[in-house]
């Protein structure tokens, strides 16, 4: 890792390219994220949606490996700008939500990372060491980001960025670890009216895991959060049901404190199984580790976007925090995750997918791609900044 420090004067006049490559690249950027837009994809499924995003990182001479990691739709493009430096990785996200699509404004965020490299390569004079376009699939359903970071996609990186868009600009926001569960229960069939005593309700015991759930509550600490459904609850009234379902999403401050919250859920499932005389099942699923925000760099990102004139409000100080598998990256590297409002709307909603799509949408995005790229230049080309990003993250990592 090296570079050197810069004057001033300089300093703007790079950044300054940065601003005028991305604005070049406007119709462009803005013409991808619409594509995408209207192509919703679930995840592992995003097929047209990789191949739009890689399509143009191709064309601008980046070496391409497709199927990173082993998944389909994941992908990694690098450009090496044939000079000592950092490896700076820019995620792109891409998959939808069902029966939402873009609620989430995944096109929005791929796209804003690929703008960003495309400025950077035209600009590559201020570009040192490698940098990497990293396609990150199901972020919602799947944790895409995980399955990379285990299989080693991220352990070379030196600092890695990507923004969301959301109903404030905010460039540290915390996450919590989760994990999700399926607790299949199987009982015995019998006719409700006429033999009931023959049976042994596998619903009975779904009914008694919430109800197991809910006493726990009091007992949680503030930062749990558990809710679930009933994904399958028998198929007809005067059948006792053989078989059900449930699906549960447990989260919590730390993973350490997600292991103590999993472990009392899962043992209010095994009482509820027993009680109803019924045998459970329970398909775990990848654990999202909490967010470690590199402050420095997250600093770094605000100043840039100071110079594009977006105005940076602090997080709320309690509540309104969920889970992403950027937190599953930020234990191995060097990590930030700013959001850039595109509207009054919140995520997960028709409103959000409308915004995702809108003029507002596309504006935040092409900001995102200016800081996302500025902030790729400091670390290039100011040896002390990327220095103090790598101390606070390895004084970090020392704590564990």
């Amino acid at each position: 890792m090296s570079g050197c420090t810069t004057s001033v004067h300089h300093i703007k006049q790079q950044k300054a390219e940065i601003i005028a490559a991305v604005d070049a690249l406007t119709a462009q950027a803005s013409a991808l994220a619409l594509n995408i837009h209207a192509r919703p994809e679930l995840s592992f499924e995003e097929v047209e949606s990789a191949a739009a995003l890689i399509a143009p990182l191709r064309a601008a001479g980046f070496e391409i490996e497709e199927q990173a990691g082993g998944l389909p739709t994941a992908f990694r493009a690098t450009f090496d700008s044939g000079r000592p430096g950092p490896v700076i990785a820019l995620l792109a996200e891409y998959d939808a939500l069902k029966d939402l699509g873009h609620a989430c404004g995944h096109n929005l965020i791929g796209t804003a990372s690929v703008t960003a490299a495309l400025a950077l390569k035209q600009q590559s004079h201020l570009l040192t060491g490698k940098l990497e376009v990293i396609g990150t699939p199901a972020e919602e359903e799947g944790g895409g980001k995980i399955i990379l970071s285990e299989k080693g996609i991220f352990d070379h990186v030196d600092a890695v960025m990507m923004f969301h868009p959301r109903d404030k600009t905010m460039v540290v926001r915390g996450g919590l670890a989760c994990v999700d569960a399926v607790f299949k229960f199987y009982g015995k069939a019998a006719h409700a009216a006429s033999a009931p005593q023959n049976g042994i309700s596998a619903l009975d015991a779904v009914i008694h895991t919430f109800n197991g759930i809910n006493a726990l509550r009091q007992l949680f600490t503030d930062d749990v959060r558990v809710h679930g459904i009933i994904s399958d609850g028998g198929r007809a009234t005067n059948i006792v049901p053989a078989y059900a379902e449930a699906k549960f999403l447990m989260r919590a401050k730390t993973v350490r404190g997600l292991g103590t919250v999993k472990q009392k859920v899962f043992d209010a499932a095994q009482g509820a199984a027993l009680m109803a005389g019924a045998r459970l099942e329970i398909e775990e699923g990848l654990t999202y580790a909490e967010r470690n925000n590199n402050l420095t760099l997250a600093e770094y990102f605000k100043q840039n976007l100071d110079i594009l004139g977006v105005e940076v409000v602090p997080p709320p100080l309690s509540g309104g925090i969920g889970s992403s598998d950027i937190g599953n990256v930020s234990q191995i590297t060097a990590a930030i995750h700013p959001y850039i409002r595109i509207g009054d709307v919140l995520p997960h909603t028709p409103e959000f997918a409308d915004a995702a799509g809108s003029e507002a949408g596309l504006q935040a995005m092409l900001q995102a791609a200016k800081a996302l790229a500025m902030t790729t230049v400091d670390l290039c080309q100011d040896g002390a900044k990327l220095q103090a990003v790598r101390e606070e993250f390895l004084n970090w990592k020392s704590r564990f």
